[in-house]
């Protein structure tokens, strides 16, 4: 019974913490898909696509899938008929990285990581990748071939409408995110409590060691990998809080989960798409392992020369001392 008051609290609290980022941006950016606002957005950007490879109107699924969510920007993809594969895979790899950049970074931000090095990253590798993969693969000429084609939903009709579109949306949202976080804040609690918790973190370590961080990470490392940032959210705040996780690890682990999240749900949604999704898993878990292991590197790099270069400045001041 214990187990259950904690857990239910904790993710009563986390729900309301994540809530608070996630339903105003929901209510804010649906508002702004019935505005001029992406179409502004969509135009000024499409003369940039040549530079990665892609034709203008591909900045379509890439604006509703940076604003809003995967779903919207594979939407947006099986709205165009003359993409080629090459055009589609592309899309889908920077989609990989780089979507629904306001919620996820948002809860990035909310557990402490600075917004500016979420967005740098997640950006970066979406156009590196897609300049990349242009440059190097000469094939996926021929046409798309989608495996099914959504039926769009009705637009809503005048502002009322709108509005209620949006706060519906927000509202659910948040719904969805209670239903998934509490009763999995309770599972956690119910697996700390019989030490299962301590177990996995053993059985991590040496993978948590090879990305530079202590193996106290691996809950938020798990929990970003299998459920997402958003949903994610509240395991890592959690477990960055109670396991003492440093700020050095957090940002390790967020820079990998930025890179690779939510790996099979993020890499599954695009099988409709036509595309082989296993090349795209690579490339996601691979750039995430390299990225981390990069920045951990010069990481420890520069705490070794700061460490060193106090110890020259003690020595100093000790030598004028005397």
């Amino acid at each position: 019974m214990e187990t259950l008051k904690k857990g239910t609290l904790a993710g009563l609290k986390t729900t309301w913490t994540l809530g608070k980022i996630i339903f105003p941006v929901t209510l804010i950016i649906t508002l702004l898909s019935h505005t001029p606002v992406l179409d502004w957005l969509i135009s000024a950007i499409a003369p940039a696509m040549k530079w990665i490879g892609l034709p203008g109107e591909a900045a379509i699924p890439l604006v509703l899938g940076n604003f809003l969510n995967l779903y919207a920007g594979i939407g947006g993809i099986l709205t165009l008929d003359t993409l080629t594969v090459q055009d589609v895979f592309i899309l889908a790899v920077m989609l990989s990285f780089s979507h629904n950049l306001f919620i996820e970074s948002g809860v990035a931000a909310s557990v402490g990581i600075k917004l500016w090095v979420i967005l740098l990253v997640r950006v970066g590798l979406a156009l590196f990748s897609a300049f990349m993969i242009n440059l190097f693969w000469d094939g996926g000429t021929e046409k798309a071939q989608y495996g099914f084609i959504s039926k769009p939903e009705a637009a809503p009709n005048g502002w009322g409408e709108i509005t209620l579109t949006a706060l519906e949306k927000a509202s659910l949202g948040i719904l969805q995110l209670a239903l998934i976080v509490i009763p999995l804040m309770i599972v956690m609690q119910y697996l700390k409590d019989k030490g299962w918790l301590n177990r996995f973190s053993n059985w991590m370590a040496p993978a948590m060691k090879l990305l530079g961080m202590k193996e106290n990470t691996s809950m938020t490392m798990a929990a970003g990998l299998t459920i997402g940032l958003a949903y994610g959210a509240g395991v890592m705040m959690q477990a960055a809080k109670e396991d003492g996780v440093s700020k050095k690890d957090l940002y390790l682990a967020f820079i990998f989960l930025v890179s690779c999240h939510a790996v099979v749900e993020d890499t599954l949604v695009f099988v409709p798409l036509g595309i082989p999704v296993l090349p795209l898993l690579i490339i996601r878990v691979v750039t995430a392992v390299v990225l981390t292991i990069l920045v951990a590197f010069i990481w420890n790099k520069l705490e070794r020369k700061n460490s060193l270069r106090k110890e020259e400045l003690q020595h100093e001041t000790r030598h004028h001392t005397i």
